[in-house]
């Protein structure tokens, strides 16, 4: 997600806490909202993706579902 959008949610925000939002923008902010959200847990299945564990025999395990089992 670049730094446009994010300020827009924030400007949003911003507007939504002094004087209210429009029923588009209320739609738009929604957007935005999931659309950050959906990066977030994108960014942070990549990061697990490439993140293991040493155990004490010194092997690597694999982070992820069922621990890296298959």
């Amino acid at each position: 997600m670049d730094q446009k959008k994010i300020d827009r949610i924030n400007e949003l925000a911003h507007k939504s806490k002094a004087e209210g939002l429009t029923d588009a923008e209320k739609a738009e902010q929604t957007q935005l909202r999931n659309e950050y959200r959906q990066a977030v847990v994108g960014n942070l299945a990549a990061q697990l993706n490439n993140t293991y564990i040493m155990t004490p025999d010194g092997k690597k395990r694999k982070v992820g579902p069922n621990g890296g089992r298959s």
